[in-house]
């Protein structure tokens, strides 16, 4: 049995099925879309700005004070719980704003402080 070479598939007038390329190399395949150059970013400052009326903003005025302060009187406050409070030091103020977040242990209370410089 002898193989006929294959023929491109002829499509009648007014088809809209697509032709098959694969079997004829002659064929251009229409290239893909150019793709818009990306946006420019602004590298991220390492310390925003604070906004006076969030939480986090009450929040660094507050540990900025030469008194510092306290777990719950950071709970008061925000209103968040003990471990929400933990969290955004941790997380942050000390990662995201590299801000340097001291505690020290008076009269057997932490007592939280921005330290400036350090």
């Amino acid at each position: 049995m002898k193989r006929t070479p294959s023929k491109t598939a002829i499509s009648k007038p007014g088809s809209t099925k697509a032709k098959s390329t694969r079997g004829n190399p002659q064929v251009a395949k229409p290239s893909a879309k150019p793709r818009p150059a990306p946006k420019a970013t602004a590298a991220p400052e390492t310390q925003a700005p604070a906004q006076p009326d969030t939480k986090q903003s009450q929040l660094i005025a507050l540990l900025r004070s030469s008194s510092g302060a306290t777990l719950a009187q950071m709970m008061t406050l925000t209103g968040w719980q003990s471990h929400t409070v933990r969290g955004v030091l941790s997380g942050s103020l000390r990662k995201r704003l590299g801000l340097t977040v001291q505690w020290q242990v008076e009269d057997a209370v932490r007592v939280y402080r921005i330290v400036e410089g350090s």
